[in-house]
């Protein structure tokens, strides 16, 4: 009995050193994706994303593929600084066999504070992002403000 609890405590300990180390991983990758921005480094942004990834923007007209935003964007990242978000909280989760991540995050932006979400995967060891959405946050009273603005 005495070595089944061993065995169960070593099993739990490296299961959420597995998960730390993992989700540490994700704060690298996505700390990087959002300075590579900032610092206007394509190579870097569009390199963290699978080949299929998508993007959603804050506009709702905004969803490219990987190749199609990085067309669109090019003007962009031919500056010193494509856009600056920094992260200022982030919560990630994994599924059952750490393949896949999904997080949300609170963003400081040039917007206010905006909120992402995304997914990523791991291909070959290497966390990429497949879904990322960016979204602008309107506070619940000013929401009918907002609605009247965006009517069309």
């Amino acid at each position: 009995m005495k070595h089944v609890l061993i065995l169960v405590i070593t099993l739990l300990l490296a299961t959420y050193s597995f998960a730390q180390n993992d989700k540490d991983k994700i704060d690298i990758v996505m700390d990087a994706w959002h300075k590579a921005a900032a610092t206007a480094n394509e190579e870097v942004f569009f390199g963290s994303m699978t080949a299929d990834g998508i993007y959603l923007g804050t506009d709702k007209t905004e969803k490219w593929t990987r190749d199609e935003m990085k067309e669109w964007s090019k003007k962009y990242f031919e500056r010193e600084s494509a856009w600056a978000f920094t992260a200022i909280s982030r919560d990630v989760y994994f599924s059952e066999n750490g393949n896949t991540a999904w997080f949300n995050e609170k963003l400081d932006t040039w917007m206010g504070i905006c909120k992402g979400t995304g997914i990523l995967v791991n291909q070959n060891g290497e966390w990429k992002i497949a879904l990322y959405d960016l979204s602008v946050t309107v506070d619940n009273d000013k929401i009918q403000e907002f609605i009247e603005l965006t009517k069309e």
